[in-house]
Formats: structure tokens, C-alpha cells, sequence
């Protein structure tokens, strides 16, 4: 077994691996990060974007890439689409992966690349909330990039890295990334995905019993299980031990695998979501004492739902419970509905508000009473008529590159009231600000991440006791931020991997299981041969099929066939040869085969015992039978017809069956 790592993103992972000739992908991160190095998508011409100086480099100008790239407040950027960093396809080709196994719907927004123009024929698997809230981000993500398009596209930077100031200098495999893919196919993409609910079984081409479990993450997301009779794989990915709205994390399902893949930790370790929620809604209450209004950038579905109950709550107790909530997104209608009827994907608190009856996450109610308010984008009817402030914004992107969230930076941030709270790890807020610079309204950094920290991720490895574990390098070395902070060395065996790089898994097959017809079943006499054990043989034909394998009886043939046109009898088949097999065991009488040998002329035997070994001399016939615990030798030269004569006697001293 192999594994292949397509990805260079730990928390936007994709992995293959190969076993027996199946090529199984686990998620398909999408990288975003790259599109940092571009300038924001403003709905309408920004003067001050448009202002920018080109970046000239100092030598080698290439009259052609003038325009290409912009510099701000020391800082350069392209001005052209932003571009994504998709799966590394030339280690696997795409067209050869057999399933595509989600965890959850952060880590599928690469599938449109993975799926479309490139041959692919396999399938893909994941929840039903994996699927319906990755719709909304992959149609918000193409939306927002289409609504404000370039009139071109920058290329040739490309071939000028060694030229450019960083972070351009060091961009990772620019001439790979691509520009944003159509709607069409995203949902040409969706449209091959099967819906999986949790612990249900599915067979992968009878090499794996794949099966999605609960973790603990987000809504519907999911840690796999890959098994069959004899090993055990686990993949988990984006996983929380922490109470929050989705189902609790099942772990049981994951102890004592041979072999554990883990990735997706936490991207902030080393502070505390609770905390850091805490200081968000201080922050939002703070600014609009200040007269000021809030924007939080977001994604359209997760932590979001519980900025909307708590922010709501603490702004009630502090006595603004007057201030207005907008959530702008263009698939915000939708992800507000679709959250309150997955009462089956929720933590059991959820659950019993839905059996009251009572909407199980509370922005319903907030929805009815016009505490929070929702639109497709800053320009849609009546949102021009609703708007006041001070408020409280949440609307995308995160990455500030694209989306309503720039509108309100070009119109909020030369005022220091104002302020923007980051919540979502994905992007380093000062990059994301970068191109806004200078900026008046205040900023502050407040990441809620809510997946497994080192230490959580450290306690879990040791309650689930694998047989192997298998996790990005990165994560065996101190944290950049907490040297003190890094995947401990377990007792069981640790496996490294790094972005390109294919390692080999220590699972080999050693066993597989057979099925036989119940025709078969019915004529298997077992025999006991002591100690509590009784055998029988099985004669039959073996088919293999997508891995699986099946004892079929042998087709026995009938009189008619059997004889011959001529009156003569047909040679017997190989079945019918197999059929008259005998099959000898128990201890050797040795006794019994001197007299046996005495009743077939051979005389003058002479006994040697050494230890556990036997040797019978036969002087007249120059021949040697030695016996040792599990195996006879027969040494008489080229005396062929004597070894044959001495078999058939020392075989009648055995049992059979």
C-alpha cells in the first residue's frame, strides 16, 4: 500500500492511496491562500486601485509584463484574477482515481478541477450535509469572482520569479495554479456525488468496506473507516473533540487501527475558540459604543451559525440589542434554511429543540424578528432601504479578494471607529490587509478554529491505540508559535510524509476471504483430525472479480459426455482428478512402516535416531528414508521406481481425508 500526497496545504488536504491496483483519493482541499498575491475584485473601479504604480523589476524588463503587477505600501501584487492552487496532478492522474472519499466541505472545493475535463470515471462519496453546504461555497466562491471579472489575465510574472520581491519570489508551482472554474461545472462535478449517512457501509470494489463516521467538526463531517476482513485503515481529517452544534466525534470507530492517517489539526494552536469568541463580541460591543459598525468576514455556513447566537446574546446583555445583524452572501438565504432542517446531523442539545418542536439553531427566530437580516449582495432591492448604522456585517470573503467584504473596506476603512474582526485561520489577517493599506478602522484577530489541537490530537492517538501512524511531517516539529507544541512520539510506530512525496504504508495483504455457494457448503464433511480441529477439502473454481472471490462448484460432466463416440471411455478432467485427491496428516507410525516394508521384501534395516530426527537405513536397496518433524526425505539415487514404491507404502501409515 501506497500513499500520495497531492497537496502542500495541511488543512486542505488530498491524499491518495493504492492497494491491489485501487486508487482511493481522500478529500480534495483547495488552496486559496495563493490568491493573497492579487489585487481585491471591487464591484465597483476602486480610484485607489486603479492608482497603483506598476512594479518595474531592476533588470530584465520585459516591456510585455508591464500592468501585470501593482505595488502598494511596499507590497507587490498581480493585477489579474485570483488564482487557486488545485491538487498536484502529475503524481496521479485524475482520470485514474477509482472514489473520491470527503471528510467535509472545506476539504472538496478542489473537486470541479478533479472531476471536469480530465477523463474522470470513478466516484465520489460524501454526506448529504458535506454536499448541500459545499454546493453553497463552491457557488458563492464562482459567483463572487464572476460578478467583478478582469478584463485579462497575467501570465508571463510567471516565468520572472527570480526577479520578484517576496512572497511572489517564493510562490509554490505558480505556472500549476488556475483561475476559478465555471458554475456549470460545479454542478456538472456535484452532480457525480453519492450520498453516504454515518456509519453506513459501502463496498469499494471488494477491496474495502469504507464507512463514514461522525467527527465532531462541523455539519455532516466525517472521519472514514476503510476495513476488510483482516485490516484496518482510518483517515481522520477536520476533527473536534469540543461541544459545539454538530454531532459529538465517534471514536470508538477508530480504535486499534493497523494503520491511522491523521491531518487537518488546528490552524491557530495556541489559542483557545472560547476565548477567542469571548474577544470578538467584547470587540463588536466596544466599536458600536464607539458609534462605529463591525464587518466580519466569513464563510456562508459554520462558525458563522454560532457568531450569529452568541454575538446576539451579548449584545442583548450589553443593551444594544437594537443594533442591526446583516449576512450578505449569495447563497445566504439557502445555507440560513438548510441549517434547520438537519436535525439528524446535530448534537443531541440541537436535536431536542427540534423534537419540541423549536428551530434548533436560534438566527430562525432572529430571522422572524428582523434581528438579523439577509441578502445576495450589497446592491440587491431593499438592502440599500434596511441598511443603518452602526451595525454589524458578516459577508465574505474571508480572503478579502473578492466579495461584499471589499465594498465595505473601500467605504468603511478610512474611519476609525469602524472596525474588522478576523474569525476564520485560513488567512494571515495582515496579508489579507495588505493591499487596503493604509487603513483607519481597526482590526483585530480573533481565529475560531475548533479542530483537534496537539494536545487533544496527542490524547486522541493514545485512546484509539493504532498499530501505525501516519501524519504530515510538519506536525512532529514545534509550531512556528509555541515551540513546545508538536505530535509526541508514540509507542506504536510513526510514519512521516511531506508534499510530493509517495510512501509506502506497511499493510500488506497476508489473508482474504472466499465465499463459497451454498451448493458447495452442503457437501463439505469436516473431518476432525484431534487437538479440536476437524478439516475437509473444498473442490471447486475459483473466480476473482473486482477483488471478490468465490469458490463455484466444478461443472460435472454427464454420461453423454463422459463416453466417447468410439465406445471408449473419455480421459478423467481435472476436476475429476481433484475430486480423488486425498490429503494426509497426523505423526508418521514408524513401527507400522518397518512391517510394512518387512511385508514388501525389503529387509535389513538399520534405525538411526538423533535428537528428533529419524533416519532408516536400507542397506540391500542402498536407499535412505529420513524423517524429520514436518517433512520425509526419500534418498535411493536414480532408483525411481523405488522412491514410488516407498511413497505408496509410507503413505498408507497415515490418515487421510
Amino acid at each position: 500500500m501506497r500513499l500520495y500526497c497531492l497537496s502542500n496545504d495541511l488543512a486542505k488536504p488530498c491524499y491518495v492511496i493504492t492497494f491491489k491496483g485501487l486508487r482511493i483519493m481522500l478529500d480534495c482541499g483547495l488552496t486559496e491562500q495563493t490568491v493573497l498575491n492579487f489585487l481585491p475584485l471591487p464591484f465597483v473601479q476602486s480610484v485607489k486601485l486603479s492608482n497603483l504604480p506598476n512594479w518595474i523589476p531592476s533588470r530584465e524588463h520585459d516591456p510585455q509584463m508591464d500592468g501585470e503587477l501593482k505595488e502598494c505600501c511596499n507590497r507587490v501584487f498581480v493585477d489579474s484574477s485570483p488564482e487557486f492552487t488545485p491538487p498536484m496532478d502529475k503524481m496521479m492522474d485524475f482520470n485514474e482515481i477509482d472514489v473520491i472519499l470527503i471528510s467535509n466541505y472545506l476539504n472538496m472545493l478542489a473537486l470541479p478541477y478533479i472531476t471536469e475535463n480530465t477523463g474522470f470515471k470513478g466516484k465520489v462519496y460524501a454526506t448529504e450535509p458535506t454536499l448541500q453546504i459545499g454546493r453553497f461555497f463552491l457557488e458563492e466562491l464562482v459567483e463572487y469572482i464572476e460578478v467583478a471579472p478582469k478584463a485579462s489575465t497575467a501570465n508571463l510574472w510567471k516565468d520572472m520569479l527570480h526577479l520578484l520581491p517576496s512572497p511572489l519570489c517564493d510562490a509554490f508551482r505558480p505556472k500549476k495554479w488556475k483561475t476559478i472554474f465555471s458554475l456549470q461545472d460545479v454542478h456538472n462535478s456535484l452532480a457525480q456525488v453519492t450520498i453516504m449517512g454515518y456509519d453506513e457501509k459501502l463496498d469499494i470494489l471488494g477491496a474495502f468496506i469504507a464507512t463514514p463516521v461522525s467527527s465532531g467538526y462541523c455539519l455532516g463531517s466525517s472521519n472514514w473507516v476503510l476495513s476488510t476482513a483482516h485490516e484496518k485503515i482510518c483517515y481522520v481529517s477536520g476533527s473536534s473533540t469540543l461541544t459545539t452544534h454538530p454531532r459529538p466525534i465517534n471514536q470508538s470507530a477508530l480504535k486499534h487501527a493497523d494503520v491511522l492517517i491523521m491531518t487537518g489539526l488546528t490552524q491557530a494552536p495556541t489559542v483557545n475558540p472560547d476565548t477567542k469568541l469571548g474577544e470578538l463580541c467584547m470587540n463588536v460591543a466596544l466599536t458600536i459604543r464607539n458609534n462605529g459598525s463591525a464587518l466580519i468576514p466569513c464563510y456562508p455556513s459554520g462558525v458563522v451559525y454560532d457568531l450569529f447566537e452568541c454575538l446576539t446574546q451579548n449584545l442583548e446583555n450589553a443593551g444594544l440589542n437594537n443594533v442591526p445583524m446583516f449576512f450578505i452572501s449569495p447563497v445566504a438565504d439557502s445555507s440560513l434554511a438548510y441549517s434547520n432542517i438537519l436535525a439528524e446531523w446535530l448534537s443531541s442539545a440541537k436535536q431536542n429543540k427540534v423534537y419540541l418542536p423549536d428551530d434548533p439553531f436560534p438566527h430562525a427566530f432572529y430571522l422572524r424578528n428582523s434581528k438579523l437580516k439577509h441578502y445576495k449582495h450589497v446592491f440587491s432591492d431593499g438592502f440599500s432601504k434596511d441598511f443603518r448604522q452602526p451595525c454589524v456585517v458578516f459577508c465574505g470573503h474571508p480572503s478579502l479578494r473578492f466579495g461584499d467584504a471589499v465594498h465595505f473596506i473601500e467605504m468603511w476603512g478610512n474611519n476609525s471607529n469602524n472596525s474588522i474582526i478576523f474569525t476564520e485561520p485560513d488567512f494571515p489577517y495582515l496579508q489579507v490587509l495588505a493591499p487596503f493599506q493604509p487603513l483607519a478602522m481597526k482590526a483585530f484577530y480573533c481565529p475560531i478554529d475548533t479542530s483537534l489541537n496537539y494536545q487533544q490530537a496527542n490524547k486522541l492517538i493514545k485512546e484509539l491505540k493504532p498499530s501505525v501512524l501516519v501524519i504530515p511531517e510538519a506536525y512532529t516539529k514545534p509550531h512556528p508559535s509555541a515551540p513546545n507544541l508538536f505530535i509526541e512520539q508514540p509507542d506504536k510506530k510513526i510514519i512521516t510524509f511531506k508534499c510530493g512525496e509517495i510512501i509506502r504504508l506497511p499493510l500488506k495483504r497476508k489473508l482474504d476471504r472466499v465465499y463459497i455457494t451454498a451448493e458447495m457448503a452442503m457437501k463439505i464433511v469436516p473431518r476432525d483430525v484431534g487437538n479440536g480441529f476437524s478439516v475437509s477439502t473444498v473442490t471447486g473454481l475459483l473466480q476473482v472479480k473486482d477483488k471478490v472471490h468465490n469458490i463455484q462448484p466444478c461443472c460435472e460432466k454427464t454420461s453423454e459426455q463422459q463416453t466417447l463416440g468410439n465406445g471408449k471411455v473419455s480421459p478423467p478432467t481435472r476436476e475429476d482428478v481433484l475430486n480423488n485427491v486425498k490429503y494426509e496428516y497426523g505423526t508418521l507410525d514408524v513401527d507400522m512402516l518397518m512391517k510394512r516394508l518387512v511385508q514388501d521384501g525389503i529387509t535389513n534395516i538399520k534405525m538411526d535416531r538423533n535428537g528428533s530426527a529419524l533416519t532408516l537405513h536400507l542397506v540391500n536397496e542402498d536407499t535412505t528414508i529420513k524423517f524429520d518433524e514436518n517433512e520425509t526425505h526419500i534418498v535411493c539415487g536414480g532408483k525411481q521406481s523405488l522412491r514410488m514404491k516407498l511413497r505408496d507404502t509410507l503413505l498408507k501409515c497415515l490418515q487421510s481425508f
